[in-house]
């Protein structure tokens, strides 16, 4: 019992931390919702030219992003030939292979995936708070029970989402060029993980 109340508080003090060390004001607007356009649109297929870093590998390829029904998206990244080097599907809180090649297929990895793209892909993530930081806004939310902090310019497009651990910056998904509800960049850069996932619409 002393050791569960003991972790409750360190990942309390841990969630805590990053509005406070990254300098954020507390908003008492009431309660806020953030709708997330990039990948709404079922009858859009969002095509990227993907470049994939991971364990000092490099991959170079299309993503494909589909959403195939309500809360239910498809993300599949093949060579630029055709050849499939992963394909999974969200629905909810599921996650499923469809198809993983073999060297990428490793538990650590596919877990890092997993919240990657299921990131990527919310819509709609549950907003418990918000804060602004140099007159933009900043929204504390979750993604599948885990906290995210999502950034907003001054005209309410999201420009940021990140992933914090122990008060600091784990993984930053940045989103530049919108143009019709469409983020035309992606990047999404891990700190502690040697992962970094660059998208370019075409």
């Amino acid at each position: 019992m002393r050791y569960l109340l003991i972790s409750i508080t360190v990942l309390l003090v841990g969630c805590a931390s990053y509005p406070k060390k990254q300098k954020l004001t507390v908003l008492d607007t009431g309660k806020q919702a953030l709708s997330i356009p990039y990948f709404s649109n079922p009858e859009t297929d969002y095509v990227y030219k993907a470049g994939i870093d991971v364990f000092d590998n490099h991959f170079s390829g299309l993503l494909i992003v589909k959403k195939t029904d309500e809360n239910t998206h498809r993300v599949a990244f093949t060579t630029e030939m055709g050849s499939k080097i992963f394909d999974f599907s969200f629905h909810e809180n599921l996650f499923t292979i469809n198809y993983i090649q073999d060297d990428l297929n490793r538990k650590l990895l596919l877990k890092i995936l997993e919240q990657d793209f299921r990131t990527l892909v919310c819509e709609n993530p549950t907003i418990v708070k918000g804060y602004t930081l140099e007159n933009n806004s900043v929204l504390e939310g979750t993604i599948n029970g885990e906290t995210h902090y999502f950034y907003l310019d001054g005209t309410g497009q999201l420009v940021k989402t990140v992933f914090p651990k122990k008060g600091k910056a784990s993984i930053t998904y940045s989103f530049s060029k919108i143009n019709s509800d469409i983020a035309r960049e992606i990047i999404i850069n891990h700190q502690s993980f040697n992962l970094k996932i660059i998208l370019k619409s075409i």
